[in-house]
This record gives structure tokens, C-alpha cells and sequence, in this order.
């Protein structure tokens, strides 16, 4: 294993095999390790989650192609008594059009008969911009409200 990349990290099985596969680019074997009804929940973007091995193919196909040097790296990663694989992780790269790419996160999988049945999904891309936790919070908290729907408005004034 490439220390570089943490792989160490992870208990032997399906998902360290993935990020083994997906640091060597090889599609075929990366996918091998998804169940065909893998499940994929993104809960900050739910509207994102899908099902199926197909879906993982077409993904990583498209990320392969458009970031040629793409790398996963894993920081940190624990096995749950229930099988799950815990991790926290990133990838990064240059995109063919020159834009770099960095994304991190956390990933909760789940394990069913050797392969990943599902995961929790928390990949988001790296912001660099400057501002502080400070910043972040008025901005949060001073942001303007979302518009409230009328029939809902019309049934809270009575």
C-alpha cells in the first residue's frame, strides 16, 4: 500500500480495496466492490442520493475521465463491532481544464456478504476563501430568510 494515501488506515475488505482500485484508476475493479443495490445517502444533499453499482460506475467514470490525476487520501478511519467503515477522507486533482480540485469529508459504509451495500455520504469540496468561524457564523445567522410559502403564512396569521 501507498502510505501517502492512508489506505493503512482501513480494515481489510471491500472499501479499502475501493480506494486501492480508485487510486489506480481501474474502474472495473473499483465497482466490483459495490453491491449491485448499493445505496447511497447524501443527507446534505438528498436530491443527490441514488441506488446501484451502475450509478457508482457512471460517477467514477466521469471523475476518472475529467480529473486525469485524481488521488484519494485517507486521514483517518475506524471499523464499527457492526461491520461499518467509518472514514474520513479527500480527494484532489487538476481537472483537464486546468481548474484544481479538493473536496473532504466523511463516509459511513455500510458492508453486507464482502462488498459496500450503502454509505453516508459528506463530500464536500474544500473552500479556501478567506473568513474565519466568526465570519461563517453572522453569516449563517444574518443571511436572509428563505421566502415562506403563502398558504403557510395564511394558515399561521389565522
Amino acid at each position: 500500500m501507498d502510505s501517502r494515501t492512508g489506505e493503512e488506515l482501513l480494515p481489510e475488505g471491500p472499501v479499502r480495496r475501493m480506494i486501492a482500485a480508485a487510486n489506480r484508476h481501474d474502474l472495473d475493479a473499483m465497482v466490483t466492490e459495490f453491491s449491485d443495490d448499493y445505496e447511497n445517502i447524501t443527507p446534505i444533499h438528498p436530491a443527490r442520493s441514488f441506488t446501484g453499482s451502475v450509478q457508482v460506475r457512471r460517477n467514477w467514470e466521469n471523475l476518472f475521465a475529467a480529473i486525469p490525476d485524481l488521488r484519494i487520501t485517507v486521514y483517518n478511519a475506524t471499523a464499527a463491532p457492526d461491520g461499518s467503515v467509518w472514514m474520513e477522507w479527500g480527494n484532489s486533482g487538476i481537472r483537464r481544464d486546468g481548474v484544481a480540485v479538493e473536496m473532504a469529508g466523511v463516509s459511513i459504509f455500510s458492508v453486507r456478504a464482502d462488498r459496500i451495500a450503502g454509505a453516508h455520504f459528506y463530500l464536500e469540496p474544500v473552500d479556501h476563501r478567506p473568513g474565519d468561524i466568526n465570519a461563517a457564523v453572522r453569516t449563517a445567522t444574518t443571511a436572509p430568510a428563505a421566502p415562506v410559502d403563502s398558504r403557510a403564512r395564511a394558515v399561521a396569521d389565522g
